[in-house]
């Protein structure tokens, strides 16, 4: 009964050691960009709302999204009216550094080919742990989806990251 007793707890607290290791820490600097733009958490969990809904080329609604049409489709949701291209979204905000980058911040990538110069492709951050990005964004091949930019399909296209959410925070003064 004993042994029973002691297996028990032991399996208990090693669950419990597992899990709390899987759990993503937020850390003090993740805190204080959402304290300075509350309204940046608002703009993910709304885009949040969206995971798996399809591809369309074009797209700008619910019922199918391009890359663009999503950003701007969740961004004009709080007052921030980006334009629908992802080349044209590109200009918007202030370039940021990826070691700098926030969620909320828009993450950019080069169109179908990698050998290109040109923005072909947006997302939106909505977690960053270390050096690790993850980003939101509409797929041809999946729809709205979550990536991470450390996957080599998106460090080979990678272009940079925008912070437009600085705009959100002029709306809310």
């Amino acid at each position: 009964m004993i042994k029973k007793m002691l297996l028990t707890v032991l399996c208990t607290v090693s669950f419990s050691a597992i899990q709390a290791q899987s759990e993503p820490t937020v850390t003090s600097s993740e805190t204080s960009f959402y304290e300075q733009i509350p309204g940046v958490s608002n703009i993910i969990q709304f885009a949040k709302k969206h995971l798996h809904t399809r591809y369309r080329s074009g797209g700008t609604s619910p019922k199918g999204f391009d890359c663009s049409g999503f950003t701007r489709f969740c961004f004009s949701k709080f007052g921030i009216n980006l334009p629908h291209s992802s080349a044209a979204q590109g200009n918007v905000g202030h370039a940021i550094d990826a070691a700098e980058a926030q969620p909320g911040d828009l993450i950019f990538f080069k169109g179908h080919s990698a050998s290109g110069s040109r923005i072909g492709h947006v997302g939106m951050i909505t977690e960053v742990i270390g050096d690790k990005i993850k980003f939101i964004h509409s797929a041809w091949n999946g729809g709205i989806r979550y990536d991470y930019l450390h996957a080599d399909y998106y460090q080979r296209r990678f272009v940079g990251v925008r912070r437009v959410a600085a705009l959100l925070s002029e709306k809310e003064s």
